[in-house]
C-alpha cells in the first residue's frame, strides 16, 4: 500500500467553516516514559522534536465531536495568533496538516459489547491565523441545459 502512517489533508478539507482555538498548547505527556510525578514530554517520531496540543472548536454547526486536539511538533512552545477584540476564541489555521485514523476502543466492554468508534489524530507543522475569510467548498451545481 503506498499510503504508510499519517496522510496528509488539506486545513479547509478537515475544517471548512473553520476552527477556533479554546486554550493554549500545553505540552503532550509520554505515558510510557513519564512515571508518578516525572513529566516526560512526548517527541515527534519523525522529526524528534516535541510535541504540543491545543484544543480545536470545528466551527461546523454539524461537527460532531465539537471539538478535536490538534498537535504541534516544535523545538519550543507554539504560540497562537492574537485575538480579535472581544472574542473568547481565537481564529487558527494549521500548515502541514495530517491525520491518522485509529479505532478508539474505549468504549468497548468484555462480554461482546463493543461500541468502538472510528476515531481521527491531528498533527500539524505549524499554527497561524487564517489566511482569508473561512470558505466552504462549491457546492456541486448541475447544468440546467
Amino acid at each position: 500500500m503506498a499510503i504508510q502512517g499519517a496522510i496528509p489533508i488539506e486545513f479547509g478539507t478537515v475544517f471548512p467553516d473553520g476552527a477556533y482555538a479554546a486554550g493554549v498548547f500545553e505540552a503532550v505527556r509520554d505515558f510510557d516514559r513519564s512515571q508518578g510525578d516525572r513529566f516526560v514530554q512526548q517527541l515527534d517520531k519523525g522529526t524528534g522534536l516535541a510535541l504540543w496540543s491545543v484544543e480545536v472548536i470545528d466551527a461546523d454547526p454539524q461537527a460532531r465531536p465539537r471539538t478535536v486536539k490538534v498537535k504541534v511538533a516544535a523545538e519550543y512552545q507554539p504560540t497562537l495568533p492574537t485575538a480579535a477584540a472581544g472574542s473568547p476564541f481565537i481564529p487558527v489555521e494549521f500548515t502541514g496538516l495530517t491525520v491518522t485514523p485509529y479505532v478508539d476502543a474505549a468504549r468497548c466492554q468484555g462480554k461482546g459489547k463493543c461500541a468502538a468508534r472510528l476515531a481521527y489524530s491531528f498533527k500539524a507543522a505549524g499554527v497561524r491565523a487564517p489566511a482569508r475569510g473561512v470558505s466552504r467548498p462549491a457546492a456541486e451545481t448541475k447544468d440546467a441545459a
